[in-house]
């Protein structure tokens, strides 16, 4: 083999390594980007643009894949501004009401430290959902029930059979308690503050110690409704728009 020759091989090898491993690059940041496809779409809007964009892509979704876009349009909207979090959560609940739970229970995990200003702008704009919002909210975050409950109570009035069926649907150690004060009183529905604050020390302390890892709604099975004693719900309607004063400006 001549030099010439061997030149040319070697020039060749050094091309195909140079080829693999711009793949190889390529290819990885392919799939850190396929770990959320909405991380891109959402990163090309402002903040102040953001909510309105997030909820458009999961009112426009299949509804066969609408709550797995919730999730991971939540997930991609928080990391990109984590402190817009409630107003991302309540245009959504405002533009696809069915999905106002799973919103506010993924961001709630994502940015607990804002869970009541979340359960509060999801069921400001999806009253109706109240008594969801709370389930799936308490369910990620057990130990934030009773602040989760009052704050839902206070944007979505006339629910609080609704939202106490949450709660107990969530952690049913609780139901007994919030069922014997419901029971004592059946022509007038205390508060919901009231009512939880009837529930045992020894329940409070027992929701505490079990409280697992805090986690979001997946297309999985987290949220299978726990057995406990059923409270009867009924919806209301009506509710006001959150406001975007506290939105995180650009």
């Amino acid at each position: 083999m001549t030099f010439k020759h061997m030149k040319n091989l070697n020039w060749t090898t050094s091309l195909m390594v140079a080829t693999l491993f711009a793949a190889a690059i390529n290819l990885h940041a392919d799939d850190k980007q396929g770990a959320n496809p909405f991380s891109g779409i959402l990163s090309t809007a402002t903040r102040v643009e953001m909510p309105a964009k997030a909820a458009e892509l999961i009112s426009h979704a299949d509804a066969k894949i609408q709550k797995q876009t919730t999730v991971d349009v939540v997930k991609a909207a928080i990391g990109l501004n984590p402190a817009g979090a409630p107003v991302v959560v309540g245009s959504i609940a405002q533009a696809t009401p069915g999905m106002a739970a799973t919103a506010a229970a993924t961001a709630a995990v994502l940015v607990p430290d804002q869970v009541v200003d979340i359960a509060r702008s999801a069921a400001a704009a999806a009253p109706a959902f109240a008594g969801k919002i709370v389930e799936l909210v308490c369910r990620a975050l057990p130990t934030s029930y009773k602040k989760v409950a009052v704050a839902v109570a206070e944007v979505a009035p006339g629910s609080e059979r609704q939202i106490l069926a949450g709660v107990s649907a969530a952690i049913p150690t609780l139901s007994n308690s919030i069922s014997q004060v419901l029971a004592a009183n059946p022509n007038n529905i205390p508060s919901v503050g009231d009512v939880l604050s009837h529930v045992s020390t020894a329940e409070v302390v027992a929701v505490a110690s079990q409280t697992p890892e805090a986690r979001g709604p997946t297309s999985g099975g987290p949220f299978i409704t726990p057995s406990g004693t059923p409270i009867v719900t009924t919806p209301s309607s009506g509710g006001v728009i959150p406001n975007p004063s506290n939105y995180s400006k650009p």
